[in-house]
């Protein structure tokens, strides 16, 4: 099939293409009941006219905490107009004027100007205008680690959670959603004597609760009969062994597409092999030079050593080592991560609670390194 056969080519496999898509919000959310029943209790007393509870959020990628507490925040914006829920993506807005701007929209229905308004008159604002209304402020910090690479978390949170010592009545609480616990005690200690917050945990996904939540996917976005048991319980499989859930929605989306420009009214292993084909394999060589030296120097810490290192274990020989800030450490292990030379495995040994054990992807040797 040609190019302008693929475009002009009306039948589709899909029935909602969207289904696949990051943001979409699934109508059946499964196998985090616990986690969503414990940030509904944080936020009860709020819905009561009392003070709501801070908490952290905790989990490796794609478990499932941004869905779960959209879901939860609809639900309360659903059944009371005394709470505001405010869900801010920290990784889009890193300075203390483009988290009170989205807390403005929220409130306001608009941003504020980015120029000629003091930052004073716009939080004067905001807080007035919830003390006035006697509305709750919950607000979600997703991906709250970047604040710290920006230096602005302990700001922003003190701002948010102190904001009753000068606005009476105001009650607001704090969801720092994060997949590294040692961020916690990275705030000041004036923010840590109000950021007093419960953990709520989420593990990893098992194998049979990815095929259920692909079933569930696949369902909503293509039409009936497309997919067979056997190449979704491939992708599962495939899924569970990477150890993201994205990765298998992604690869749900790749097959239809696949099979919708071959004219086919089903997906078959073929599709599936090419989907599986075309999933970008990392160079690591390439990988590596593209690396700064800064990043190099954490790598090469990492595969130097005989044992698996938690976060917390390798932020301080790093920082010994290299003279380099929490924050530099930070940003080099999510850009390792992110790159996918290594992957993170939460566990329950650290000190302080669950900590993240570092695993190297690929023995590296001296000429890549």
């Amino acid at each position: 099939m040609g190019i302008e056969d693929i475009l002009m080519y009306d039948e589709s496999l899909f029935q909602n293409i969207n289904a696949f898509d990051p943001d979409y919000m699934p109508p059946n959310y499964n196998f985090r009941d616990t986690q969503m029943e414990a940030m509904a209790m944080s936020i009860r007393p709020a819905m009561r006219g009392g003070q709501p509870s801070n908490a952290i959020v905790l989990g490796s990628p794609a478990t499932g905490k941004t869905t779960a507490i959209r879901k939860v925040f609809e639900l309360v914006e659903k059944n009371t107009e005394k709470v505001m829920c405010v869900y801010i993506n920290c990784q889009l807005h890193t300075t203390r004027f483009g988290i009170f701007s989205q807390i403005h929209k929220k409130v306001f229905g608009h941003t504020p100007p980015e120029t000629g308004v003091p930052f004073s008159r716009i939080y004067d604002k905001i807080m007035k205008k919830l003390q006035n209304d006697e509305i709750a402020l919950i607000i979600a910090l997703d991906d709250v680690n970047y604040l710290f690479q920006s230096n602005n978390a302990n700001k922003v949170v003190y701002d948010i959670l102190r904001a009753y010592e000068e606005y009476p009545g105001v009650k607001t609480s704090i969801f720092a959603i994060l997949s590294d616990l040692e961020f916690k005690y990275a705030f000041d200690k004036n923010v840590n004597t109000v950021f007093i917050p419960q953990e709520i945990n989420f593990p990893l996904y098992s194998y049979n609760e990815i095929e259920d939540i692909l079933r569930d996917r696949a369902k909503a976005g293509f039409f009936p009969n497309v997919l067979g048991d056997e190449i979704l319980e491939q992708i599962a499989m495939y899924t569970y062994e990477n150890g993201d859930l994205r990765i298998g929605i992604n690869l749900l989306k790749s097959c239809g597409n696949i099979a919708e420009a071959d004219a086919s009214r089903e997906i078959t292993q073929e599709h599936y092999d090419k989907a599986i084909d075309s999933l970008v394999s990392i160079d690591v060589g390439e990988t590596v030079k593209s690396l700064t030296d800064v990043e190099k120097s954490l790598l090469k810490l990492i595969a130097d050593y005989d044992g698996i290192y938690t976060a917390g274990e390798l932020s301080e020989i790093f920082k010994e080592k290299t003279k380099s800030s929490y924050a530099s450490f930070n940003r080099a292990l999510d850009k390792l991560e992110f790159v996918r030379l290594i992957d993170t495995k939460f566990t329950g040994k650290g000190v302080r609670g669950n900590s993240r054990e570092i695993i190297l992807r690929y023995n590296l040797d001296d000429d890549i390194l």
